[in-house]
């Protein structure tokens, strides 16, 4: 009974935990992910609103970062009109925190313009660094080939995006723990 107990409290600890981190994108007019970086945990969801322009967050790798990721996710493009009152949201939640995740946005040149978000980065890996590498890119169409991702249930993360009263579900059998 204990360890019932035990096990309920440790569960409903765990859950309360959890977060959503909302990431601006585009926010009066910029070319901006605001915060640029957020470190997360397993079961925190990364939820990124369009607020104003026509704008991407796609997965890239560090090395490549104004290329879209081979098998990475993309929340395609999102246009917000100025003054929108009802405001785009695509997220997911986090199942495998222990590699850094990389975004930008693949509209003309806002990624080499800067416009990069950096999901737990690290000491070897930072977000200045990844900003300089998409500063100095040319943002060529092809992926790195050594990152795919296998499709392993417990490390898949759900993604899901919404316009006002529409929602999209996508249920993406990709891993969070990508092989960056």
């Amino acid at each position: 009974m204990r360890f019932f107990a035990a096990a309920a409290l440790a569960s409903a600890t765990f859950v309360a935990a959890q977060q959503t981190y909302v990431v601006a994108v585009g926010s009066n007019g910029t070319q901006t992910f605001q915060p640029p970086s957020v470190n997360a945990n397993v079961g925190d969801t990364i939820a990124f609103q369009f607020r104003g322009g026509n704008h991407t967050a796609t997965q890239s790798t560090f090395t490549a970062p104004c290329t879209k990721k081979s098998n990475g996710v993309d929340s395609g493009f999102f246009a917000v009109a100025a003054g929108a009152t009802e405001l785009p949201q695509w997220s997911f939640t986090i199942v495998n925190a222990s590699a850094p995740l990389w975004f930008y946005c693949q509209q003309g040149k806002h990624c080499q313009n800067g416009m990069v978000f950096a999901l737990n980065p690290t000491a070897d890996k930072t977000l200045d660094a990844y900003k300089a590498n998409a500063m100095a890119s040319n943002g060529s169409a092809t992926a790195e080939a050594n990152n795919t991702i296998t499709n392993k249930p417990n490390n898949a993360f759900s993604v899901a995006g919404s316009y006002g009263k529409t929602v999209l579900v996508l249920a993406a059998g990709v891993s969070a723990g990508l092989l960056l």
